[in-house]
């Protein structure tokens, strides 16, 4: 697919958008003999790709990964749906960041940082300090500093306590994922839909996309215009003056303890809101797990 055809597909009415994510699953759903089920974060994105779900299969399985990096409003939510499998990862965040190091700017860099830190080759070390021979593949400018950090940094957090244990259910029950990512929340995610589209069938781990050409609006739309209930995190989804759809508490949720991308949001930063709504969690993430200390060596206010 080119970009431009994802352009055109993400300006579709959100009626026309419904009609093809449930295609989609269908597609899915009938692929896999209905050995399938739903990634449920209690997220706003993962509660409308679970109600069109559930809307043509009734009883498809959801489930959920229960880290304790989650907001408790979300977890509470969660709790208020039928046929949800809960799965728990085998170390906690503590422990992760203790062995291997805190995610911190993103994925990417934290990668590159960790590689670079633990190298046992000069070629290695030679590639995230300058890059391959595209220039790629090298730790930005902006966090070199980063690989000399008094603590650790790395991007192991996701493969360990969300990706590991979901690998291990469906290797357990041969069930494939649908997930609600989409792709205007990150350039990885625009490659990702180009290169697969919403359905995966043929990739190393197969996995269904079918809110990949919807945006953040959309999904807003859906919860505002059929009142469908989500997680009170999120506040009252309202309508502002230039006619976009915004929430009045947080607009993005995620692990509540993740330090990608908080350089780059506006005061009150995602930490600044923690601290006025759920201060017992903010002490704990700040001064017990040290992510104060990571925060003032990139600079960012909490």
């Amino acid at each position: 697919m080119e970009r431009w055809q994802l352009t055109q597909m993400q300006n579709l009415p959100l009626e026309v958008k419904i009609s093809k994510t449930k295609q989609r699953i269908k597609e899915w759903y009938e692929k896999y003999d209905g050995d399938i089920y739903i990634s449920f974060s209690g997220g706003k994105d993962s509660t409308v790709l679970l109600d069109i779900a559930r809307s043509i299969y009734p009883d498809i399985e959801a489930v959920y990964v229960d880290t304790g990096l989650e907001y408790p409003e979300l977890r509470e939510f969660v709790k208020t749906f039928e046929n949800v499998t809960w799965l728990k990862p085998k170390m906690n965040f503590k422990d992760v960041i203790e062995k291997y190091g805190y995610p911190v700017v993103s994925k990417e860099q934290s990668q590159f940082i960790r590689q670079y830190r633990n190298a046992k080759s000069e070629k290695t070390k030679e590639t995230r300090l300058n890059g391959n021979k595209w220039g790629m593949g090298k730790i930005s400018k902006k966090w070199l500093p980063l690989i000399n950090a008094p603590f650790k940094v790395s991007d192991q957090c996701c493969d360990i306590m969300k990706k590991n244990p979901v690998k291990k259910y469906e290797k357990e029950t041969n069930k494939k994922a649908i997930i609600g990512v989409m792709a205007d929340e990150s350039m990885k995610r625009v490659q990702d839909y180009l290169k697969f589209g919403c359905n995966s069938f043929d990739s190393k781990r197969p996995m269904s996309r079918p809110l990949g050409f919807w945006t953040e609006q959309d999904v807003l739309n859906y919860l505002y215009t059929y009142k469908l209930p989500y997680a009170s995190v999120y506040g009252d989804i309202v309508l502002e003056s230039c006619g976009r759809l915004s929430t009045t508490r947080l607009d993005r949720t995620g692990c509540m303890f993740c330090m990608y991308g908080c350089h780059k949001e506006d005061t009150p930063n995602r930490f600044q809101k923690m601290k006025e709504t759920h201060p017992k969690i903010y002490d704990y993430c700040i001064n017990k797990l040290g992510l104060g200390e990571v925060l003032d060596y990139i600079n960012v206010k909490y």
